[in-house]
């Protein structure tokens, strides 16, 4: 299916339909993208509010097959823009829910919705990312999680997820406002993921802080 046709689907309620021809769409952004190398904490990128889109341009689905491509490459479930060292508003999906079903698909200029604190059912999970390689910590997040955004052609679209998708919408929203999961860690807890990075080795190319 085309690229434009997926991404402009959506079901009655605006929740965009991202469990459909997953394989196919992910292939073909990839195919058509390069793959970049990944930052890691304490590039100044990873630390601040990246830039709203305002151009939904070809520059901009360029980004975001080179998102997909690298997302692919790391081996990841979720890649935010400011993880290729661009500061803008973007991430790219390609995620399991706990029922197993594939989500795939992009949200630009993300806002993660606040649930009521009567909704809100604590999952105490493990926690990865690209940009803290080989470590992994438990941190307590909603186990559904709303995201409003828009699409590659800047219609408005609404994701949500539940289980480990959920935490995959929460973690890449975050990226954009400049939070790594590890800034959700207590002290001691941040303390020992930095560690186990640093006695790790990354299976894929990363750009090296100055």
């Amino acid at each position: 299916m085309a690229q434009q046709e997926t991404d402009e689907q959506t079901i009655n309620d605006g929740f965009v339909v991202d469990t459909e021809d997953c394989e196919a769409r992910e292939l073909a952004h990839r195919e058509r993208g390069t793959a970049r190398p990944i930052t890691v904490v304490g590039n100044p990128v990873l630390h601040k509010e990246c830039k709203d889109v305002t151009e939904f341009d070809d520059s901009l689905a360029a980004l975001i097959d080179d998102m997909f491509a690298s997302q692919k490459a790391a081996e990841g479930v979720g890649l935010a823009a400011n993880q290729i060292g661009v500061d803008l508003k973007v991430f790219v999906y390609d995620c399991p829910d706990d029922d197993g079903v594939r989500h795939t698909g992009v949200v630009i200029n993300p806002v993660l919705q606040e649930l009521p604190a009567e909704a809100r059912v604590l999952d105490e999970s493990n926690e990865g990312c690209l940009s803290v390689p080989t470590a992994y910590a438990e941190l307590a997040r909603p186990d559904y999680a709303e995201v409003h955004g828009q699409d590659a052609q800047g219609n408005p679209i609404k994701v949500r997820g539940t289980g480990y998708f959920a935490r995959c919408l929460q973690h890449e929203t975050d990226h954009l406002y400049g939070y790594l999961y590890i800034d959700r860690l207590s002290k001691r807890d941040r303390k020992d993921a930095l560690r186990q990075m640093e006695e790790g080795t990354p299976r894929y190319e990363t750009v090296p802080n100055a």
